[in-house]
């Protein structure tokens, strides 16, 4: 008997009778004669709820409380998605995070798991039962509700199915799968058969949301089929697997994208060997991240050090920067925000030099002005101002061919 996870999200479980149309594809699975464990998320926007009844109480909530708080919104549609399953005739069984044995750090609201004992869901898998468990949540070694940060459903679906050296895991979703870019933007977007774990990872640390980074991580880790598909229409979905296994002639596999952008530009830094590392521990000390970073020697004792951030950041940014000019020793400050980052992501950039070239060739001859630009060996991201982003995705989807190819088909059942 082949053991398989799935995983249900919040808009996929967000009322009752999707809760029952999520269990009919969990009697398939268990009909077919799989062993079947199912995380599943908070009903809808309950967590959004029960994070605004935090608020109103208070401005600064304790981070522990809130984890007991924020992890019983699972907890209710574990217990529905049980009950859908009884009626059908199917013998299930509910269990949050921890009676799961979902082991994490001591850290409140964004732990990572450390360890999962399988025991008790290797007990109830062995008496015939679907187990479902609540996702996005486990326990810490002194014995505390953790819950796991954005994304913790997905990593916990993985996760789970790793440890129990499951054949696949399926992320349900309100998608029918990884799509070349976000079709509510690329209107030409189309949906991928297959994509590697390392373009997987780039599109989604780069703004991709239809898979957490950290889930695609342990997919990857523990070389998991995951499977992206839809949760409400029986169609085709997106396999993450190794090595994309179709349409390898594609050199760019997708576009990300995120807006927001703001660059800051500190002026006529001391050229010491510890200016950077000064700079950006500041920064970070303060919990913010930053992304493209680029250095310019102004002369021989001076430079000039650029980097992009998220414009929700800027006004802290710049209060670090400043509590720290002695110390940091510039001369001025200057950002420009309204910006956005757009980004191409492909293996086939290895063995295809010139990627980089057409990119900036086709944004010029669009009048496209590039403010910044960063590379990986699959992934070229460029800054742009922000009023012309979706132009820019528009003309690269086009320009690489990923609204113009014959998707092969293949079945994934």
């Amino acid at each position: 008997m082949a053991t398989i996870v799935q995983k249900f999200g919040g808009t996929s479980v967000g009322d009752v009778t999707k809760i029952k149309r999520a269990a009919e594809k969990v009697k398939r699975e268990y009909d077919a004669g799989n062993r079947v464990v199912t995380v599943v998320s908070a009903m809808g926007k309950s967590t959004d709820t029960l994070v605004q009844l935090a608020n109103d109480i208070s401005d600064s909530p304790d981070k522990r409380e809130m984890d007991m708080l924020l992890s019983t919104g699972e907890q209710v549609t574990i217990s529905l998605m049980v009950m859908a399953l009884k009626e059908m005739g199917i013998d299930a069984v509910s269990l949050t995070g921890w009676q799961a044995g979902i082991k994490t750090e001591p850290v409140h609201q964004n732990a990572r798991i450390t360890n999962i004992d399988t025991e008790r869901l290797e007990s109830y898998l062995g008496d015939g039962k679907v187990v479902i468990v609540a996702g996005f949540q486990g326990m810490s070694e002194n014995g505390d509700i953790t819950t796991l940060g954005r994304g913790g459903s997905d990593t916990t679906a993985v996760a789970i199915a790793a440890a129990l050296n499951a054949e696949s895991c399926s992320i349900f979703t309100d998608v029918t799968g990884v799509y070349t870019c976000d079709p509510r933007v690329a209107k030409k977007a189309r949906q991928l058969q297959s994509i590697s774990y390392d373009e997987m990872l780039e599109l989604a640390n780069l703004g991709a949301g239809v898979l957490h980074p950290r889930a695609v991580e342990f997919a990857k880790n523990f070389q998991l089929p995951l499977i992206v598909r839809s949760s409400t229409v029986d169609k085709e979905g997106t396999i993450v697997e190794e090595e994309a296994s179709m349409e390898q002639n594609l050199v760019v596999r997708g576009l990300a994208f995120e807006g927001a952008v703001t660059k800051i530009t500190i002026e006529r830094l001391p050229n010491r060997f510890h200016t950077m590392s000064d700079v950006f521990s500041s920064l970070a000390e303060s919990g913010i991240d930053v992304d493209i970073i680029i250095q310019q020697m102004t002369g021989e004792n001076e430079m000039n050090v650029s980097f992009s951030l998220n414009t929700e950041k800027l006004s802290e940014a710049l209060q670090v920067l400043e509590n720290n000019r002695e110390r940091l020793e510039y001369k001025a400050i200057r950002h420009e925000d309204s910006l956005a980052k757009v980004s191409i992501v492909g293996s086939g950039m290895i063995s295809n030099p010139g990627v980089a070239a057409n990119m900036f060739q086709v944004l010029s001859d669009n009048e496209i002005e590039i403010k910044m630009v960063s590379t990986s060996e699959i992934k070229v991201s460029v800054v742009v101002p922000e009023e012309n982003m979706v132009n820019a995705i528009e003309v690269l989807h086009t320009a690489f061919e990923l609204d113009t190819r014959e998707a092969s088909k293949v079945t994934i059942s």
